[in-house]
């Protein structure tokens, strides 16, 4: 069958956008209609359903244990501690529904979601026994506040890290070993404060988009250099020389190497793209790909489109699908999907061996369920209750068509029929604390009008008992008491404590107590990512074409396009 172009108005902005003959071609095969919303309300109304770094204290409602939940306690909903909900404890079925007709899908499975236990942070049982304090994140050991990582040992305050051992204030990090407040870093060793693009590098300070270097310090696009600062050659003598005058080990020399790198990497046009390995995508951060439109941070993707966060093992023929991945094909609108899973359609947080799963939420390891929740394995569900394989076949063509003649309307208007992914408003976070208000910020009063729910964040949880300001400037003059304090954030004022492996990390790397909270320093670097997610028009500053870069005029005044780029620095 032939297709063509067809443009759309979305529902929920007014605006206009466009479905591609490839789009039509992919809709058909997963037998599934056109979508409504554009693209950018379609991911919104999917990261409404991702809460990742913010965290509560509340009670566990089967063991009654406190632990640390990604559900505050306010929210109306059972919640199991990961151990209970790992455990043999329960089953899904117990919660089991009968399909009511005369409800709309969405009314029955928001009834469900508040019935069936979830699971109060999304760590794999691995994770549990020695790195509890973790969220989206599989098989790590003595690890403290990362999110959205795996396979990681002795890593702290950071998100999207794989396989790297002591990484510490650090995001976007992959096989790495020993690194500190860096970003966007890929098998590199013994960095400290890059912010962008750096592969294959040892023993390096402050740089940016450097290839092979070694022994470098406040530096931008370089390759195979040793002994560079500020983008020029040096002995080894007076390269080290250089690096004691910031005396790194003292806060404010820390500081001001910081600042002055900044200011540096601003006279320095930066790597327009990052495609390294891919033909035929668009984007950005687009790894080892093929075939790739408007998909952002994913790598091994093929025929993919609209995706996002998806960089381990094999991603095919999968569109607006955000985070995780780790061998997925044939998914549509789902948030956090993946590992060996296939034929995944509007889903949250399910995963591990699906195969043809529709509307569910934390199903793991089932084959053919439809709006189920917390259902661990299981076969043929329906509402978390089992059918034979001919009753499935059957009420699962019934519910859909229930859904196209009863549909969901939302507070603002929306139509919810088969094919959309769950309403934002019955999602079981604060849209405010969820990465939707990241990409798509809203006001309390603009969440409440569109049916969400909007929570104050409480930053005084902890009574401080040392200010910043009043940590010893140089990390050789900090003793152990330090780990008794809680410590005044300077950027929001939340109290914090330094944890043991982290200043025996500081001691050893001979770096300072950071004045800012773990939450601080991980949005400082998320906040930059999502900038990184997001195209802008640019003039090239050589050749004067206009092209699209991740890189805004405020970050980087001058910008080369990729071929001057090339010409260049490579």
């Amino acid at each position: 069958m032939e297709y063509y172009s067809e443009t759309k108005v979305c529902q929920n902005c007014k605006e206009d956008f466009i479905i591609e003959p490839d789009d039509f071609s992919f809709y058909e095969k997963m037998k599934v209609p056109p979508p409504t919303f554009c693209p950018e309300c379609r991911r919104m109304r999917r990261l409404a359903w991702y809460n990742l770094v913010n965290l509560f204290h509340r009670n566990c409602d089967l063991c009654g244990e406190k632990f640390i939940s990604m559900y505050p306690h306010e929210a109306p909903y059972i919640v199991y501690c990961p151990k209970c909900w790992w455990s043999d404890k329960w089953d899904f079925r117990d919660f089991g529904m009968d399909y009511d007709f005369s409800k709309s899908f969405f009314a029955q499975f928001n009834e469900l979601m508040h019935k069936a236990p979830m699971l109060g942070l999304s760590i794999n049982s691995t994770t549990t026994i020695g790195s509890p304090y973790n969220n989206h994140a599989q098989d790590l050991k003595d690890c403290y506040l990362t999110f959205d990582s795996g396979f990681n040992q002795e890593c702290a305050y950071g998100i999207l890290l794989t396989r790297n051992r002591e990484s510490f204030n650090s995001s976007m990090v992959m096989d790495c070993d020993t690194v500190y407040d860096c970003m966007n870093l890929y098998k590199s060793n013994n960095c400290v404060g890059t912010k962008g693009n750096i592969q294959f590098c040892i023993d390096c300070y402050f740089i940016r988009d450097c290839i092979n270097c070694q022994d470098c310090f406040m530096c931008s696009g370089l390759k195979n250099k040793k002994y560079f600062f500020k983008n020029e050659k040096y002995s080894k003598e007076d390269y080290e020389n250089i690096l004691k005058e910031y005396n790194l080990s003292k806060y404010s020399g820390y500081e001001k190497a910081k600042k002055d790198a900044n200011e540096f990497w601003k006279t320095i046009p930066p790597k327009p793209s990052w495609d390294t390995m891919s033909i035929n995508c668009t984007g950005s951060y687009i790894f080892f790909s093929k075939n790739c439109k408007e998909c952002y941070d994913v790598a091994n993707a093929e025929d993919c489109k609209f995706v996002m966060m998806l960089f381990e093992g094999k991603t095919k023929n999968c569109y607006d699908i955000g985070s995780w991945g780790l061998n997925l094909e044939n998914a549509y609108e789902c948030q956090v999907v993946g590992q060996n899973s296939s034929n995944v359609l509007f889903s949250q947080e399910s995963g591990m061996d699906v195969i043809s799963v529709e509307y569910c939420k934390l199903a793991l390891g089932g084959h053919n369920q439809f709006g189920c929740v917390s259902a661990r394995k299981g076969e043929y569900v329906i509402l978390n209750k089992v059918y034979s394989k001919e009753e499935y076949k059957e009420l699962r063509e019934k519910i859909i068509k229930h859904m196209d003649e009863i549909p969901y309307v939302d507070k603002s208007g929306n139509i919810y029929k088969y094919g959309e992914f769950f309403p934002p408003e019955i999602s079981p976070f604060p849209y405010n604390m969820t990465f939707a208000q990241l990409f798509n910020p809203k006001t309390k009063e603009e969440i409440e009008n569109m049916g969400g729910y909007y929570l104050e964040e409480n930053k005084n949880e902890y009574k401080i008992t040392k200010e910043a300001k009043n940590i010893p400037d140089d990390i050789s003059d900090v003793d152990d008491s330090i780990l008794n304090e809680v410590i005044g954030c300077e950027k929001c004022g939340r109290g914090y404590k330094i944890i043991e492996m982290e200043l025996h990390f500081l001691r050893k790397m001979k770096l300072p107590i950071p004045h800012d909270c773990p939450f601080c320093r991980i949005n400082e670097k998320l906040n930059l990512w999502v900038d990184n997610m997001h195209l802008k028009d640019r003039t090239c500053n050589k050749c004067g074409i206009n092209f699209k870069t991740h890189w805004g005029e405020n970050r980087a005044p001058i910008i080369y396009c990729k071929e001057c780029y090339k010409s260049e620095f490579l």
